[in-house]
């Protein structure tokens, strides 16, 4: 017999969706909060959304309010759904929205109510008492869980971004976590991850910590999630691996059958264009530089072993949390990797006409050092404060104006942060036309900001050419590379 999400990728195909109608009978949404009212309610939407439905999710405590004619109601529209498609020729998965949480012998009654009492397909749990509370409903293959991951309520941080090192002593967020727990947990294919649409960001690393897993992504609708971002963010290679739960934005609508159609053609629309873009990129990874002509691989190497580039989990200035942190300051702890930096540098100058090298205080002074030392350039340097005594003296060096300087750094992240360095030169007379930097760690961004002054970028290695080269070497880990593509692209 085929698994939960065997079962859930067919009924995708055979209707072409990824809505997961939400069945919310919502009290002020009722001609009389009764159970009956509450049934109506459904079988009407089921009625008119099911050509167009993947899955339906009901929420348990719309019925449970109800007390017992509530469950016996929730049993009857599970039940009816079940008919409906059945004799569309399709069945349609339910997921029980219950986010139940126990262990032992209560979470092995939990299972039984959702599995069998009620016939439901799935269930929504909290993970939170780990393995053994997820297990009894874990046993029959064709029953599925979705566990709660990174859900999309304004509080979630508070528990799910907590950092923690239980991934071999690796720094992660406890819902990260949580996600690669869920892979090893899935040797039956029938766990998946609840992962809200509201947070893109975290989406995409979630999904490159959990590759293979479906997700179920609610917050689209009426929560305002961006429906295109977090299918791109979300989407497994395969363009599935996601259902998108919509409720009121379908329940409320003046039509809405017309609704779900709409929703379930967006939604197939996006995964078109995302298709193209990825055979696009297929192409492209067709031509990427063999690792034997990959340019500095010892520097490359260096920038991993002396930790210059980490990975992991790490509080940015902003507050993000990003897998990825890059630290160009270490490189003076070794003066054969600096001497590395300084050859690298090299044939990039060599191109380029100017009179000095004008390295940017305070991480650029080292590596500019080396450079002029290698190069035999003569080097100036901005302050980033004027000299308050003496020659009170903004550019340090020897230097005329009407001389040309070419800006030195060791990162770029955006424009903008060179232009301080650059306006200081300029005010003294110097003419600069280009930056050149160890790695360009923007996609594109900065390379048009300073365009736009009329400079131009260039860079020993791009951030993203240094991933695809560790990723290749197996250096690092495929899912710490994915993590870090996905953090960056957003």
């Amino acid at each position: 017999m085929e698994s939960f999400f065997t079962f859930l990728r067919r009924r995708a195909e055979d209707t072409t969706s990824l809505l997961c109608v939400g069945l919310d009978p919502h009290p002020g949404d009722l001609p009389e909060p009764t159970a009956s009212a509450a049934r109506d309610f459904c079988l009407r939407l089921v009625e008119a959304t099911l050509p167009y439905a993947a899955a339906y999710k009901p929420n348990a405590a719309f019925f449970e309010m109800y007390g017992p004619e509530g469950w016996a109601v929730l049993r009857e529209v599970i039940q009816a759904i079940r008919e409906a498609s059945l004799a569309k020729g399709s069945r349609a998965p339910v997921i029980l929205d219950a986010k139940r949480g126990d262990i032992a012998s209560t979470a092995e009654a939990y299972a039984q109510s959702a599995f069998h009492t009620l016939g439901a397909d799935c269930i929504t749990l909290s993970p939170y008492l780990g393995k053994d509370s997820i297990d009894p409903f874990l046993t029959d293959h064709e029953k599925g869980v979705f566990l709660l991951c990174k859900t999309s309520n304004p509080g979630a941080g508070d528990l799910q971004d907590l950092i923690t090192t239980a991934d071999r002593g690796q720094p992660s967020a406890v819902y990260i976590h949580v996600a690669r727990l869920a892979q090893t947990w899935n040797a039956r294919g029938n766990v998946g991850l609840v992962v809200g649409a509201t947070q893109v960001d975290a989406l995409a690393r979630v999904r490159a910590a959990a590759p293979e897993l479906w997700f179920l992504a609610p917050g689209v609708g009426a929560q305002g999630g961006d429906l295109a971002a977090a299918l791109q963010a979300g989407l497994r290679p395969d363009g599935l691996g996601m259902l998108i739960p919509v409720s009121r934005a379908i329940s409320r609508a003046d039509d809405p059958r017309r609704a779900a159609a709409d929703l379930r053609d967006e939604m197939a629309g996006i995964q078109l264009v995302l298709r193209r873009k990825r055979e696009a990129g297929s192409r492209k990874q067709e031509n990427l530089i063999p690792i034997s002509q990959f340019p500095f691989p010892e520097l490359a190497d260096a920038l991993l072993t002396l930790g210059c580039v980490k990975f992991g989990a790490f509080t940015l200035k902003s507050g993000q949390v990003s897998p990825i942190y890059i630290d160009l300051r270490r490189l003076v702890a070794d003066p054969k990797v600096l001497a590395l930096v300084a050859e690298a540098f090299i044939p990039v100058l060599e191109k380029l006409q100017f009179d000095h090298l004008a390295a940017l205080p305070y991480a650029a002074l080292p590596i500019g050092t080396a450079v002029s030392l290698r190069g035999q350039y003569p080097m100036i340097y901005p302050r980033k404060e004027a000299k308050a005594y003496g020659t009170k003296a903004d550019i340090e060096g020897v230097y005329q104006p009407g001389e040309r300087a070419v800006v030195l750094d060791d990162l770029i992240t955006t424009g903008s942060s060179k232009f301080e360095g650059i306006d200081k030169l300029t005010g003294a007379g110097l003419l600069v036309k280009d930056v050149v930097v160890l790695i360009d760690r923007s996609t594109g961004h900065a390379r048009a900001e300073l365009a736009e002054r009329g400079v131009r970028l260039h860079a020993v290695f791009t951030l993203a050419e240094l991933l695809d080269y560790w990723e290749r070497t197996g250096q690092v880990e495929a899912g710490q590379i994915a993590e870090a593509r996905a953090f960056l692209s957003n």
